[in-house]
């Protein structure tokens, strides 16, 4: 599935006293647009994003870093990883790779990482949201898997740290998680999104920080910072989304004037799988679009 036509550039930046492991794609001396990825996931979720954008705008160079905890990224020693604390090290990374200014983008949990990030002084030329999370977990339109998703990660935190690595990297319940939250009806697609999950799901750093994690990503939404978004805003979000309804994606979008608010049929909480091709055109549309836009002539203030 993965593009020919950029490739990928590792290297490592100091944040927070950790290693930083981030990818680049496109031009060294491009426009930055940083992408920040989901929970649980690592550079490799936006990695097709990455490389499209790139591809579709040389102009432009994408940069993909593994969030704290998470893939070849380790956990910042002595923090708890709460919301906040995601939100400094997006800051602090942001500063090393482009000090010069970037855009900003988020898909899922990264969408609350980007928020945070901006609610405490993060100064993008423009944000992207993916999926974001803007209702709280129990209100989307599967509250009751949301519940049982709970409780499995709440008798993970209770058990020894080897049998709780085990738990939270079972292949069978990560098989599960993936046939629930796919869409498409592509064998092919399918059958890659699976490998992708099985590949890439549990390489976080330790139990521990991956349940700080998931107590950070359903603790928070969207819509608690939105009112620091005066910049050019694009939303994105699948049309079957089980982890936010999209009524809550339209009050996200009334809550931002000016913000534009694309929805892709058929597809859910996995838009950066199921529907690049969509996602890549849309961003790119709108960061062509925005180029010369100042923060003052497209958003004022969020509405309550």
């Amino acid at each position: 599935m993965t593009s020919a036509l950029v490739s990928a550039r590792p290297f490592g930046v100091p944040t927070l006293g950790i290693q930083t492991r981030a990818w680049q794609y496109g031009d060294p001396a491009g426009t930055p647009l940083i992408l920040v990825h989901g929970f649980r996931g690592d550079h490799h979720g936006l990695e097709e994003i990455a490389r499209e954008v790139a591809a579709v705008l040389p102009s432009v160079r994408t940069i993909v870093p593994d969030l704290p905890g998470f893939g070849e990224t380790p956990a910042i020693p002595g923090r708890e990883h709460t919301i906040e604390l995601y939100g400094e090290w997006l800051r602090a990374f942001a500063a090393e790779v482009a000090p010069e200014g970037h855009a900003i983008l988020g898909h899922s949990f990264g969408s609350l990482v980007v928020s945070a990030a901006i609610a405490g002084g993060l100064d993008p030329s423009r944000i992207i949201l993916i999926n974001p999370i803007s209702a709280p977990a129990l209100e989307g339109p599967k509250g009751a898997l949301t519940k049982l998703t709970i409780g499995y990660y709440r008798t993970a935190e209770i058990l020894p740290a080897p049998a709780a690595k085990q738990l939270l990297g079972n292949p069978l319940i990560v098989r599960a998680m993936s046939e629930v939250m796919a869409k498409t009806g592509n064998p092919e697609l399918r059958a890659w999104i699976h490998g992708q999950h099985a590949q890439y799901f549990s390489t976080f750093s330790d139990p521990s920080t991956l349940l700080q994690s998931f107590r950070a990503s359903v603790s928070h939404t969207v819509l608690e910072y939105c009112a620091s978004f005066d910049r050019p805003t694009l939303l994105i979000a699948g049309e079957r989304d089980d982890i936010t309804d999209l009524s809550k994606q339209l009050e996200l979008k009334h809550r931002v004037p000016g913000s534009r608010l694309r929805i892709i049929p058929g597809t859910g909480h996995l838009v950066h799988y199921e529907a690049v091709a969509d996602a890549v055109a849309f961003i790119s549309e709108f960061l062509v679009e925005t180029a010369a836009d100042t923060p003052a002539s497209t958003v004022s203030e969020c509405v309550a």
